[in-house]
């Protein structure tokens, strides 16, 4: 009987262990996730990092709720449309652009930027013929502006990114979505954008824009009007 009982008690503890054991099996693909890494060249191109950047937003950096945020698409288009972070990161075609930032305080960044077309983006939302201006708005309430033409145009391939040098764009950065404003100084790199709004005003002027700098934003000209 003695030696029974102690059977019994061995068969429990197996049990007991080979349910931990499956336990664990369970947990170790999530245990086993490894965090972002940045890449710190692309291609043989040496990039610079996410830290290099300096903080200057008017507000300080955003926390933007993943599931709770929307991009709304807006003003001179036939078809309105509002945007989940899904919709666009998860279910858009996505391309990878080398593309240096270059700001008025005198630094700059060169990132691999990954993202969506905006072209592509507000296409689907169908331009009215009046429209010829693009104005973003962001988050914390900044707000700048771009010709439609600069947006649109096929040779460009102007991004809204969602990824830098591999990851997912840091808060700080500007998630869910910046702009890459190329050839354009930085305060046209709008961070945290919520809202494209169509307009048939190229005379819009923006945050900084209010304050003297330059409308045109580019980048071979001076940044101040």
């Amino acid at each position: 009987m003695k030696f029974r009982k102690i059977g019994i008690i061995l068969l429990i503890l197996a049990a007991a262990a080979g349910a931990a054991i499956a336990l664990q099996a369970k947990k170790a693909p999530d245990a086993a996730k490894l965090p972002n890494v940045e890449i710190k060249d692309y291609k043989g191109e040496k990039l610079g990092s996410v830290k290099d950047f300096r903080e200057n937003s008017i507000k300080g950096p955003q926390k933007v709720d993943r599931d709770k945020y929307r991009l709304k698409i807006t003003g001179l288009v036939e078809k309105p449309k509002t945007y989940s972070y899904a919709d666009i990161s998860d279910k858009r075609k996505h391309y990878k652009k080398i593309v240096t930032l270059h700001c008025v305080e005198g630094w700059s960044v060169k990132i691999l930027w990954e993202g969506v077309l905006a072209r592509e983006l507000i296409g689907d939302s169908a331009p009215k013929p009046a429209a010829n201006t693009v104005i973003f708005h962001a988050a914390d309430g900044y707000t700048t502006s771009l010709p439609l033409d600069y947006i649109m145009d096929p040779k460009r391939n102007i991004l809204i990114a969602d990824k830098m040098n591999g990851i997912e764009m840091p808060p700080a950065r500007g998630f869910p979505f910046e702009l890459v404003a190329e050839n354009k100084w930085g305060y046209k790199w709008i961070k945290w954008i919520n809202e494209i709004e169509l307009s048939d005003n190229p005379n819009f002027k923006g945050y900084w824009e209010k304050n003297g700098y330059s409308n045109d934003g580019d980048l071979k000209k001076g940044f101040f009007d």
